[in-house]
């Protein structure tokens, strides 16, 4: 439990560096301070530094400046509206859910009539900055004094300082029995970098699991690469994506949920498709006309089986989540190729047909291959007014490369 309790709150930040540069920000010096940096060039900041110290006190500009760097990264996070009004830390910036995906979950649970949610590990408070604006009223818990106040700076700073309520505590120490919901993000992040045992997280998987079973209902965040044998068969697991890109795995618990499913869910669309157990391995068969990509969470959620029985098609190989079918199919889930060429792999083959096609923008996938796309292209020595995308894979067992253009 050590780990749990690695930082004490304190009841000042007297002695706490950070949290006196964090207070001195929300002054009204510093507050303007970081109004005149909105746009600063991070390119010019030696000079902008030099220039702000004639009239401000050196340790306030350094402060402003760093906010303004961490601003400027969120603002992919949480869309420039907000992440110019709200305060980050570091860790707060790299550990935050992303604006879409919290408001997803935040959706669920409003949909089951959630009135209210224990944020456990809130964290910079992203996730329940999303909850409140769902109408949903926040206990939001960090052990971090400084991620504590700059959870409470933000719910104020976003007009939802009156549904969070933001407290520096031992999340193990928190009664969520008045709560409808429990939320639990365990930090998955230690000195060391990125923690892959879910038994290392902060707190650990078991215990935050635990903490889910007693509630009504729960969500769990975890990582997307999470084991399925280390899902436990109370959970229903969704992977979530974004823009195509895999951005987190959430375990929900209790009434409304399916335990023991999988679901895949994609953003900004919101389409998702679930299953209530993995489907038996699908079949292998040679490459058809067309190439099918699934989605990230659909991969990371079993679900391909899934697809491949809806397309009417096969896979590539047994060990690659590549699909393949002789006639068209539409879906979400999947980006579709008309496949022109299927050749052994060879780098001089591979050239000659490029040139030859006058082919000047390549795109390249790969899956079951090591070759490194930047690599291949730079030895391609792509010329010309045409465009193809190239597949580096494995196709019962060999190393194929497929050549297609996109469909649509």
């Amino acid at each position: 439990m050590d780990r749990v309790n690695a930082t004490t709150p304190s009841a000042s930040s007297a002695d706490d560096p950070a949290r006196a540069a964090f207070a001195a920000l929300r002054s009204p010096e510093g507050e303007q301070l970081l109004a005149e940096l909105r746009d600063h060039d991070p390119a010019d900041e030696l000079a902008t530094a030099t220039r702000l110290r004639r009239t401000h006190p050196a340790e306030l500009v350094s402060a402003a400046l760093g906010q303004a760097r961490l601003r400027q990264r969120a603002a992919v996070k949480f869309g420039a509206e907000d992440a110019y009004r709200m305060y980050f830390t570091p860790n707060g910036v790299e550990q935050a859910t992303r604006t879409s995906v919290a408001a997803h979950r935040a959706a669920r649970f409003a949909g089951l009539g959630v009135r209210s949610v224990a944020d456990l590990c809130c964290g910079i408070g992203g996730d329940a900055i999303a909850l409140a604006r769902a109408g949903i009223a926040v206990l939001a818990v960090d052990r971090d004094p400084l991620t504590a106040e700059v959870a409470r700076a933000n719910a104020e700073a976003l007009g939802l300082g009156e549904l969070i309520e933001v407290r520096c505590a031992d999340v193990t120490e928190i009664d969520t029995a008045p709560y409808d919901a429990v939320f639990v993000d365990p930090a998955r992040r230690g000195g060391r970098g990125r923690i892959f045992d879910p038994e290392a997280y902060s707190p650990p998987l078991s215990w935050a699991t635990a903490a889910a079973l007693k509630a009504p209902r729960a969500a769990l965040k975890i990582a997307p690469g999470i084991p399925h044998e280390a899902i436990g068969p109370e959970a229903e697991a969704e992977w979530i994506s974004d823009g195509g890109d895999v951005k987190e795995a959430v375990l929900w618990y209790g009434e409304g949920f399916a335990p023991g499913s999988f679901r895949a869910t994609l953003l900004p669309s919101g389409a998702t498709l679930s299953a209530p157990a993995p489907l038996p391995a699908p079949p292998v068969g040679p490459v058809g006309r067309y190439l099918y990509e699934p989605d990230g969470a659909v991969i990371r959620a079993h679900l391909v089986a899934d697809l491949v029985e809806r397309c009417g098609g096969r896979l590539v190989d047994e060990t690659i989540a590549y699909i393949t079918s002789d006639e068209p199919y539409s879906s979400p889930y999947v980006a579709g190729y008309r496949i022109t060429d299927e050749l052994p792999f060879s780098m001089k083959r591979l050239k000659a047909l490029l040139r030859e096609r006058q082919i000047g923008v390549l795109t390249v996938k790969k899956r079951g291959s090591a070759v490194e796309p930047e690599e291949l292209r730079r030895r391609m020595k792509l010329s010309g007014p045409g465009s193809a995308t190239v597949f580096l894979t494995r196709v019962a067992g060999a190393p194929t490369m497929l050549i297609g253009h996109p469909l649509g």
